[in-house]
């Protein structure tokens, strides 16, 4: 079992920047691909990036390249998400995903067995 734990989330001006956590647990992740994916009020959920441990090789959505910047820390099992020039539109729920099979580019949550609860982004205008 894995347990992720996201944090970080809170609420900001457009404009503004966030670095969201994610703590993994109880096992390793050196062999993992670990994912950001987010879910905004009434929209589905919708992939955002995703960092293969082993190399550190990264994967953004289209929408998200030059804004947003997955990285992660191996001394501390933690994968972040650096998030710049916030918009309202970027206002969801942020969840954290490990892929156990270490997949390059998995950017469909059926590609991942562990989430995280999730941490809140509001983005006011």
């Amino acid at each position: 079992q894995v347990q992720l734990i996201e944090s970080g989330g809170g609420l900001v001006q457009a404009g503004d920047s966030l670095r969201l956590s994610c703590a993994a647990s109880g096992r390793t992740i050196s062999r993992y691909t670990m994912g950001w994916f987010r879910q905004a009020p009434g929209k589905e959920r919708e992939f955002v990036a995703t960092i293969k441990w082993s190399n550190s090789t990264t994967y953004y959505a289209d929408s998200m390249k030059g804004r947003f910047t997955i990285s992660g820390d191996n001394a501390l099992n933690t994968v972040y998400l650096q998030m710049n020039s916030l918009k309202p539109e970027d206002t969801a729920v942020y969840y954290c995903a490990a892929d156990t099979m270490g997949r390059y580019g998995a950017n469909s949550q059926r590609q991942y067995q562990y989430w995280g609860q999730g941490t809140q982004v509001t983005v006011s205008s």
